[in-house]
């Protein structure tokens, strides 16, 4: 169902206390929180859209805040899951949850009733050991995970101690992945989760998704009915709150360099090649000093490294630095610094920004070639006008006559609010494997419980019962006698008692697999003199490489020194 008249009064739902600090720190409550509050305060599922910079982090927490801050839902239990596709979006998150929640404490001490203690922590890959055992014996009320993390601690009884008391669970930039096998991993996820702890309030959070029926079915999935040979299932309703409010746009297409002759290049069509990156990185430089603060997009590692290096040289001093996946954490966190507090004109990224994680006041956001996508476009140019009823600027370069095309196209999708529709995938087979793998290192499950609790997922609402065995089959050896490793088995199937468990060794494979996310086999890069980890190499870009090499990374140039089974020594 969608919802589309907004609730003036919809700051009463919360405690006094809350609703006053609410006034005094932003005023009235934006569009979409009007919307969501009353849907949210009722306890429904609701999937809420709204373009980037509407207050969406506020409109899924404040409610679960009130309920911690009062009491309504006790302390020193996991209370509020929240869950986004990637780490520094995690860590950015529990930064501007703090904020607001240090406010309220102290709003609600200034009243002379002090709030229930609430402590937000991540747990993610990069969490420290002793900082993951603490969590188990001080849980926080707010935990922030990825679906990866949150598949690995289903699977170990510490973990499903820590999530068993979860009463809201918050699916950030759902968009990123529904549409792919880390969404069909969430979504089991999700229905293991509301197994272990029981009904919970779910609630999607995006600024680019499409269709909005065919999501909001992603989220809420399905609650079985009647077991048996022939079992019923229901779908759980999921509100749909849509913003009527339209982002505002200054959006231009930038005329692109003359095209390139065809291969191979003569010594001329070179220097004309070169010439042109010239001109746009004149371009490039004209805006960023024309800004206080700019973020550069390009669709690859390969040409954000190009761009930035080509942006520093002949500088007195660096005027930007790359962002990427590739760039360690640390080097990533302090880039996002600097740039927030003006130490730094420009960022060069890919994707790795894209996501809303926290970068400051933009001025303008420039496209080095057109995004893959409509959605990406909003994406990316939404980082800069992030306030509420700001505009967003940005500029497109296309770097070809075909991109020229692209970049039309794009610009008038991105003004008329016209995104690609997404489709989740349907029951995809691997993801079924771990899924199963996962479950049955946990616990011993009756075959035909399994089965029927798969289809609560909305990807495997029509699985066949065959395709469920032939999985279940495979992971029992049926191939034992290959040479294949990853075919020996993984499960014993008690067919007298029609149960399935796991082996001893399974659960070791959940923890130390990707999930889904695939392992291309990066070497760690780091100092030569230090050791200190500056990022990673792709295995395949290590091979090509000999002692003595130079190589761009991070607006900086590294001489390869050593190279090992694991790491790459370099040195500035």
């Amino acid at each position: 169902m969608a919802i589309s008249s907004p609730d003036s009064a919809s700051l009463s739902v919360f405690d006094p206390r809350v609703a006053g600090w609410f006034e005094q720190r932003f005023g009235r409550p934006t569009e979409i929180q009007a919307r969501a509050w009353p849907i949210v305060a009722r306890g429904e599922h609701a999937l809420v859209t709204a373009p980037t910079g509407s207050g969406k982090t506020l409109t899924a927490f404040l409610w679960a805040l009130d309920r911690l801050l009062t009491g309504a839902w006790p302390g020193g239990r996991v209370r509020v899951l929240y869950v986004s596709p990637l780490r520094a979006l995690n860590y950015d998150v529990e930064r501007n949850l703090l904020e607001p929640l240090a406010g309220l404490e102290a709003h609600f001490a200034a009243g002379g009733e002090p709030a229930a203690p609430v402590r937000v922590e991540t747990r993610s890959g990069d969490t420290p050991g002793e900082a993951r055992r603490r969590m188990l014996r001080h849980p926080p009320e707010i935990l922030i995970t990825t679906p990866e993390s949150l598949n690995i601690l289903l699977t170990s009884q510490s973990g499903r101690g820590l999530l068993e008391a979860v009463r809201c669970l918050v699916l950030d930039e759902i968009h990123a992945v529904a549409a792919s096998k880390r969404g069909t991993h969430l979504a089991t996820a999700v229905e293991r989760l509301a197994r272990l702890a029981g009904e919970f309030q779910r609630i999607a959070l995006s600024a680019t998704v499409r269709p909005l029926e065919r999501v909001a079915r992603f989220v809420g999935g399905r609650e079985l009915v009647e077991a048996g040979e022939e079992p019923r299932y229901r779908p759980r309703p999921v509100a749909i709150v849509r913003s009527e409010e339209a982002k505002r746009y200054d959006l231009s297409v930038a005329a692109p360099p003359e095209e390139a002759p065809p291969a191979p290049l003569s010594e001329d069509a070179r220097e004309d090649l070169a010439n042109r990156w010239e001109g746009l990185i004149r371009q490039f430089k004209g805006r960023i000093r024309a800004n206080r603060s700019t973020l550069l997009f390009a669709n690859s590692r390969r040409t954000t490294e190009k761009v930035a290096r080509l942006l520093n040289a002949e500088e007195p001093a660096e005027l930007v630095y790359s962002h990427h996946g590739s760039l360690s954490r640390e080097i990533r966190t302090v880039v996002e610094r600097r740039l927030k507090e003006g130490r730094l004109a420009a960022i060069v990224a890919t994707s790795s920004l894209e996501l809303g994680i926290d970068i400051g006041a933009l001025d303008e956001v420039l496209l080095v070639q057109t995004p893959p996508t409509v959605a990406a476009a909003v994406q990316r140019i939404g980082r800069s006008g992030h306030g509420v009823g700001e505009t967003s600027r940005g500029r497109l370069y296309p770097l070809h006559e075909r991109d020229v095309l692209d970049a039309a196209v794009v610009a008038r999708c991105v003004l008329a609010q016209e995104i690609e529709e997404l489709e989740p995938v349907e029951a995809p087979l691997d993801v079924l494997a771990q899924v199963v793998l996962s479950m049955a290192a946990a616990e011993t499950w009756d075959l035909d419980e399994l089965y029927g609790f798969l289809r609560t997922a909305d990807p495997y609402r029509d699985l066949p019962r065959r395709r469920f065995d032939l999985v279940l089959e495979m992971l029992a050896g049926r191939y034992a006698d290959s040479r294949v490793r990853e075919l020996q088995p993984r499960i014993s199937i008690d067919r007298i008692a029609n149960t399935v468990r796991a082996r001893r060794s399974a659960a070791r494979l959940v923890y130390l697999s990707g999930g889904t996310i695939p392992d291309r086999g990066y070497f760690h890069l780091r100092l030569h003199e230090t050791m200190a980890k500056i990022g990673e190499l792709d295995e395949e870009f290590v091979w090509e490489r000999s002692l003595g090499d130079t190589f761009a990374m991070g607006a900086q140039t590294w001489r390869i020194r050593a190279i090992t089974h694991n790491d790459v020594l370099v040195s500035p």
